[in-house]
């Protein structure tokens, strides 16, 4: 047996940005991953001359922290923002790419909303805010701007984000900014108007909201992180791993090599799913677990495609999204050699499409061919192809995507607080909680750090 003070649970992002300030403080602690290798789902590939992701393609610099983490790494990793093309996004109305407007004059001009909303939408600061927190966010969509706004804007973004359903999903949990523009200033025009005036600190200039990824790819960013950490800190092929309570903290048991090795802590940090608690923590109470491990994933295939030679429709923008309404057979696709560098030969293409989601959860039971038909005959039709040759196809699955953030998240959110409060040195983090992006997971591994050294919030800088 040996004993550390930190047991950090998997080195996704936010176990490895926990990980990154805990070396950083000389903290005494050690990660468990049951994988053999670092970063999660953010895994980069080179081949054939394209560079792609098989998890996360891009993130947004949202959070502070996701920020600073790549200034802090700078030496080992490079900040890469899109170009700005990425500004240009796309959205299908009627077998038509539309791009998405910018602004109140470019929503009264767009051929994606109804003249009847668009009317709507000037009137849309002088609504009263809603007092429902759980009203589903087509509810609060319909109310505030119409079902044009909800079909061709809210919609598909949905779909590119959580590839969920705007009718289960609560911007209470789901868009909680979203949601506060309306709660705090009474309208999402209004409120962002607002807010654009508001003076803003060094520290919240940094979150610009602009689409980055890592040179090279973002795996850099993970084995920047990995190195800071510190490789001797890290346990990997850590299978089975159980947490009890003892006396004097936790005693933490797994298997590796055959082995089984037990750790004695005094605080323990879980990033993993929400669906493996149960087994990793069994002295909670099931009736409190259950509270956790209900929450709905949404299923996803990932496809990645990289054409040596492009020869469909201009490559200028971030990409296009589906709306469901459209009923196509894909979610969207991502340009991505298009706003990021040297991802595709010269006069080459990378793109990334998805299919699936939770409104057409039936497709992730296609099996590889049944997949490939269905993405040649949709990316001829939508991306102006005449022969499908892609040079690169990969196929990436994933039982247990995106968590969907519906009614049930408030009590979700609650029950991990009062777990936490009851087991002093146990922070139970992961995407069940605290958003699903980069910049979220970044933002959780901090404060999941700063919360088991009891440090204020400075004292790591």
């Amino acid at each position: 047996m040996i004993k550390k003070n930190i047991v950090v649970i998997g080195s996704g992002l936010t176990g490895l940005t926990s990980a990154h300030y805990f070396n950083k403080a000389n903290a005494d602690f050690i990660v468990l991953e049951k994988k053999d290798t670092y970063g999660g789902v953010i895994q980069t590939v080179t081949e054939n001359g394209f560079v792609f992701e098989n998890g996360p393609n891009t993130g947004v610099l949202g959070t502070v922290e996701i920020a600073e983490l790549f200034e802090e790494v700078a030496d080992e990793c490079k900040l890469e923002l899109a170009d700005e093309t990425s500004n240009k996004r796309y959205i299908l109305k009627t077998g038509k790419w539309e791009a998405i407007p910018s602004g109140l004059i470019g929503g009264i001009k767009t051929p994606l909303f109804t003249l009847k909303d668009k009317f709507r939408l000037l009137l849309e600061p002088f609504r009263k805010k809603g007092t429902n927190p759980h009203e589903t966010l087509a509810e609060l969509v319909k109310r505030r701007m119409g079902q044009s706004f909800l079909d061709y804007a809210v919609d598909p973004f949905i779909l590119g984000v959580y590839s969920g359903d705007p009718n289960y999903l609560v911007p209470k949990y789901a868009l909680p900014k979203l949601y506060n523009l309306e709660q705090d200033y009474g309208s999402f025009i209004g409120g962002s108007i607002k807010k654009g005036f508001e003076k803003k600190d060094d520290q919240s200039k940094k979150v610009t909201r602009k689409v980055f990824s890592a040179e090279g790819g973002l795996s850099n960013l993970t084995k920047a992180l990995f190195k800071s950490a510190g490789q001797e800190n890290f346990i990997f092929n850590a299978g089975n791993i159980q947490i009890s309570k003892v006396d004097k903290g936790y005693l933490v048991k797994y298997e590796n090599n055959g082995q089984i090795s037990e750790i004695q802590a005094d605080k323990i940090i879980t990033t993993t799913d929400s669906f493996e608690l149960e087994n990793l923590l069994p002295f909670i109470p099931k009736e409190k677990m259950a509270k956790i491990t209900n929450l709905k994933y949404a299923r996803v295939i990932e496809i990645v495609l990289g054409f040596e030679n492009w020869e469909g429709i201009e490559l200028d923008g971030f990409g296009g999204l589906i709306p469901f309404k459209e009923n196509r057979d894909v979610l969207g696709f991502l340009f991505l050699s298009s706003f990021l560098k040297n991802k595709a030969p010269k006069n080459g293409a990378l793109l990334t499409l998805f299919v699936g989601g939770t409104r057409k959860d039936y497709l992730n039971d296609l099996s590889d061919d049944e997949i490939k038909k269905l993405v040649e005959k949709e990316t001829k039709d939508l991306m102006g192809i005449k022969e499908f040759n892609p040079k690169l196809f990969k196929i990436f699955r994933y039982k247990k995507a995106i968590p969907q953030y519906g009614v049930t998240s408030g009590e979700r959110f609650d029950t991990v607080e009062e777990i936490e409060k009851t087991n002093k040195g146990l922070y139970i983090g992961g995407n069940h909680k605290d958003g699903i992006g980069m910049a979220d997971r970044a933002k959780q591994g901090k404060t999941l750090a700063y919360n088991a050294l009891q440090y204020i919030s400075n004292s790591l800088d």
